[in-house]
């Protein structure tokens, strides 16, 4: 990856970026990494959702407007007085087992919110690019060994897997119908593209129902944690990598390269590939502390117990490789925690630049 980080950094000097999201777990971190490089940010998401929040704790320099993305007033209003070159989609109700519950406040957010900031976007002079962040779980699962890749059939057995492939569906839509490539440089200059990934870890994430937070915050009371299904099976990867990739992606679309409109899996070397249980062994390699007792619980939704992603469009075509293996992730996420909750000191800024480190090798 020689010195791909630092050529693509280039391209973002001067740029505006505009996040949905930026008060989650996704999007705090790559406003903190555009703001370790300089790079002009404003933010469009509702207030945090836990307490404590990365959001806050980062304590940002940049705007945010706290609003729905449902307000397509605001959200119109939002984009049109920031100007952005790229929009960063990651606004989203983000989790499997809430859209059993609220399956309409998934389907609006998710669908209609994503419809939202795209309608906003085309009538935006300003914007030259789009990257809008689904998920893994996109896929018609099936539950087998062989990984996905970007061609293969969309679905969804739940209502959060399935508003995410709709919303897939919706970006292919909006790409033939008003960003077609064919017409790019003459009827419109914009170009969208997709991102995929999933079971993303790091440091300041406070979800419900996230593995390795729900392991720091029992470490940190000196309780312990049960985990469920310890053998399902996820390809778990860091935080920067994904923003590295999605970042990456942004800067050849605003490079106006048009090969790159479509959709991209960002996910670990399948070899990386490891159950519930081996996270749960690394973790408590880094934080003795930790204590562990793993059950299958009754009354469970329906969560898929395997699921791999193949990365090597990303690989070959974007020249994206993750910078940290699952083992480091994990540790590097622990530590985080470790940190926090023993000195309250946050290593986010340490830990962008020991991965700037890996990827300008």
């Amino acid at each position: 990856m020689e010195n791909l980080g630092i050529s693509m950094f280039e391209i973002y000097k001067n740029k505006r970026v505009f996040i949905t999201g930026n008060t989650g777990f996704k999007g705090s971190w790559l406003c903190a990494f555009l703001q370790h490089l300089n790079v002009h940010v404003e933010g469009y998401a509702l207030p945090p959702a836990t307490q404590p929040n990365h959001f806050e704790l980062l304590k940002g320099q940049y705007k945010t407007s706290f609003a729905n993305i449902l307000d397509k007033e605001r959200l119109n209003a939002a984009i049109k007085n920031a100007k952005p070159d790229i929009i960063f989609h990651l606004a989203a109700q983000a989790l499997v087992r809430p859209s059993y519950t609220d399956p309409v406040n998934t389907y609006e957010t998710n669908v209609i919110g994503t419809l939202n900031v795209l309608e906003a976007a085309r009538q935006c002079d300003s914007v030259q690019a789009i990257v809008l962040i689904t998920t893994d779980k996109v896929y018609e699962n099936k539950e087998w060994q062989k990984p996905y890749t970007e061609t293969d059939e969309l679905g969804g057995y739940d209502m959060y897997s399935s508003s995410k492939a709709c919303c897939e569906i919706l970006i292919r839509s909006y790409r033939n119908s008003f960003f077609n490539l064919k017409e790019y440089g003459s009827g419109h200059h914009v170009l969208i593209a997709s991102a995929r990934a999933g079971n993303v870890i790091g440091g300041g994430d406070w979800s419900a129902d996230r593995l390795l937070p729900d392991i720091a915050i029992a470490a940190s009371l000196h309780k312990k944690v049960l985990i469920r299904n310890p053998k399902s099976v996820r390809p778990w990867q860091h935080v920067l990598d994904c923003i590295f990739g999605y970042l990456l992606l942004g800067a050849k679309l605003l490079k106006g390269e048009k090969a790159f409109a479509e959709a991209w899996n960002f996910s670990p070397n399948s070899a990386e590939t490891k159950n519930v249980e081996a996270i749960a062994d690394i973790a408590k390699q880094s934080w003795p502390a930790i204590d562990i007792e793993f059950a299958k619980l009754n009354n469970e939704v329906h969560e898929a117990g395997l699921l791999i992603l193949d990365n090597t469009k990303a690989l070959t075509l974007l020249g994206w490789k993750p910078g940290w293996d699952t083992h480091t992730a994990v540790e590097k996420t622990i530590t985080w925690y470790k940190e926090f909750y023993n000195t309250g000191a946050l290593q986010t800024g340490q830990q962008i630049i020991d991965y700037l480190k890996i990827i300008n090798a």
